[in-house]
This record gives structure tokens, C-alpha cells and sequence, in this order.
């Protein structure tokens, strides 16, 4: 008497480790059929299949196989069988290193892919710790990889920062740059956002910067975060929005 299964993984390889826990069959055992090899979809985001196996199992031959080799063990060797393995957990801290390694490997794998289908010859650099992933585009074409005004940049990291978080429930802020150029654009857009402040406070009058993207907003945003005498405002609706610096109001003496 058989009985068919089917399993389903990310990959054959999970699939398979699916059916070997359920049915109780070591890895080396298992007999399977490939149904279906899956696939990961465009940079795993869209139309993503998963793998699926099909197992057929034989239960009388299994269970006295399974039995006979029982027998035929001495009682410390089914003591060991029986025994659920201890925890080899190096510790918590280790756990996370190796989970951000793994995070910072799928995010450039998926960041490599999209770059060099834009420009060839680019190399990657990576700087990373437990709250942000930084990825620097060297080589190629520049100009092609940042867009007018930031725009493709921009579109490339909002790629990988969601790829990246497909695998954590973590929220780990993902940065993309090209030949250093978001730090370039942030220190020019901080002395720009210093230089209007000077004269928001002098006049007391709010003055806009114009239509930026989130990124250059979220710079201003963070320059003012603390000031006292002025605050950021956004206006408008879409991807560009008008950004306004802003006096505060001052508060009434407390008598």
C-alpha cells in the first residue's frame, strides 16, 4: 500500500526538508519527484512559484525497515536517536551578525542584478551595523545609475530596501549610493537648508526650497530636527513634493 504526498518550498531544497520532517525519512532516503523547480520572479518582488515535490511513499517496507534497523541498534545508539538535540545557540548576538551578513548578501546579490542590467563593470562596496545597510555603485556609468536629479538612484534603492525586507521583520534602513554621490547632494542640500533658515529667521517669513524627492526632504527634515526657531513642512502630493522652511511660533512669556 502507497501513499502520495506533495510538498511545497522556496526551492527543492526546502521542499525536501518539508516532506523529510513530516514523513520521518532522513534526507538521503527520500525518494521524490520533481513537480515544479519554482521560480523567484523578477528579483523576487513579482510573480515568484514556489518548488513543489511529490512523495510516494511504500508503508509496509518503510516501517519495517525503520523497525529491523531499530532492532539492530545497541540501547544507547536509540537513546541518541530519541534525543532531541541540544541547543548549540553560540549566543544572541552572534544569531543577529549572521542574520545581517545574510541580509547584506541578498540585498547586493539583488542590487549587483539591477545595476549591471543598467551598466556594465561596476563593483560594490558595503558598509553595514545593526540599523543600516549602505551599498556604494562604483564604475560604470555613473550619469545612467543616478538619473536626473536622483530619480533612477532613488528607484534602485526603494528596489532593494523592499527586497531586503522581505527577509526581516527588522527595520533596517537600506541606502543606495553611486561614486558617493547621495553624501555629495546631502552636505550640499544641508548648507542650502542653513543658508534659507538664516534667513527665515530674519525675515520671519517661511520660504520653499522647491519640489524635492523623499530623500533630499527627509535630509532637510533631519538638519531642523532639533532647532529650536525653525520647523520643515511638506506640501503637495506625488513622489515630488514642495518642501517649506518655517518659523516656529513663539511661545507667550509664562507670567
Amino acid at each position: 500500500m502507497s501513499q502520495v504526498l506533495e510538498f511545497e518550498g522556496k526551492n527543492i531544497d526546502q521542499a525536501v526538508e518539508k516532506a523529510c520532517d513530516e514523513v520521518k525519512i532522513p534526507k538521503g532516503k527520500l525518494k521524490y519527484d520533481v513537480l515544479s523547480y519554482g521560480s523567484s520572479g523578477i528579483f523576487g518582488l513579482v510573480g515568484s512559484k514556489k518548488a513543489r515535490i511529490r512523495v510516494i511513499l511504500q508503508q509496509s517496507s518503510e516501517t519495517e525497515a525503520t523497525k529491523k534497523d531499530q532492532k539492530t541498534m545497541e540501547p544507547q545508539e536509540r537513546l541518541e536517536m530519541e534525543t532531541p538535540p541540544e541547543n548549540t545557540d553560540p549566543g544572541s548576538d552572534h544569531q543577529e551578525d549572521l542574520a545581517l551578513n545574510e541580509l547584506v548578501a541578498w540585498g547586493e546579490e539583488a542590487l549587483n542584478r539591477i545595476v549591471n542590467s543598467i551598466t556594465p563593470d561596476t563593483q560594490i562596496d558595503v558598509a553595514s551595523h545593526s540599523e543600516e545597510i549602505l551599498y556604494n555603485v562604483r564604475g560604470g556609468n555613473s550619469a545612467l545609475l543616478i538619473g536626473k536629479r536622483g530619480q533612477t538612484l532613488e528607484a534602485i534603492q526603494y528596489l532593494v530596501e523592499k527586497i531586503v525586507h522581505r527577509k526581516t521583520e527588522k527595520r533596517i534602513r537600506v541606502r543606495v549610493d553611486v561614486e558617493g554621490y547621495q553624501e555629495t547632494r546631502r552636505i550640499n542640500l544641508e548648507r542650502l537648508a542653513e543658508k534659507v533658515a538664516e534667513k527665515v529667521k530674519k525675515t520671519g517669513k517661511p520660504v520653499a526650497l522647491g519640489d524635492m524627492n523623499a530623500s533630499d526632504r527627509r535630509i532637510v527634515h533631519l538638519t531642523f530636527k532639533n532647532d529650536q526657531e525653525i520647523c520643515t513642512q511638506s506640501k503637495g502630493g506625488g513622489a515630488l513634493k514642495k518642501l517649506f522652511i518655517i518659523p516656529r511660533k513663539k511661545q507667550p512669556p509664562k507670567t
